[in-house]
């Protein structure tokens, strides 16, 4: 749970030490250091600063979760599990911001990584059914309340897919 900089500061901590424990002839020291070194590495682009953000995001500190996640220089290089949250996080950050064209896109990409469960996923669709109905495409939104009911859990979201399912029937 460390920013870029931390991690930086931590890659260059341990490479200093491989180096000096290769100095001293401390080959066993220099192989470990240099393993988390390299590991440290491997978690900057697989997992980033999106669990730092998302404690940020729960707090309701959407502004300093959408700093952190500006970190993350390619969201593409993001492991599957994370790149889902950091999708639904970005996309949450835009609805507050009133930016529903760029919510929408994330939201989007959000649906196609894994999230925690079936009703998170629903979730993501009932917010795209919800932007849909924004635009006034009621068949769009049937489409994803159709997929959201299937995977919808708690009473809370099917009470949500029916307020939305009646909005959607309005309009045609």
């Amino acid at each position: 749970m460390y920013n870029t900089k931390s991690r930086y500061a931590l890659m260059a901590i341990f490479g200093v030490s491989a180096l000096v424990s290769l100095y001293y002839n401390q080959y066993q020291l220099a192989a470990i250091a240099g393993f988390l070194c390299l590991f440290v590495l491997w978690t900057h682009f697989k997992h980033s600063s999106v669990l730092l953000a998302s404690k940020h995001f729960k707090n309701a500190d959407y502004d300093k979760a959408a700093e952190i996640l500006n970190e993350v220089g390619n969201p593409d290089r993001l492991a599957k599990n994370r790149r889902g949250y950091y999708e639904f996080m970005r996309a949450n950050i835009a609805l507050q911001r009133e930016d529903f064209d760029t919510a929408e896109r994330h939201f989007q990409i959000a649906s196609r990584f894994p999230l925690g469960g079936k009703n998170d996923k629903a979730f993501v669709l009932i917010h795209l059914a919800n932007l849909a109905l924004r635009k006034k495409d009621g068949e769009r939104a049937k489409a994803y309340i159709a997929k959201a009911k299937e995977l919808a859990t708690t009473s809370r979201a099917q009470e949500i897919i029916k307020i939305i399912e009646k909005e959607a029937n309005n309009l045609a």
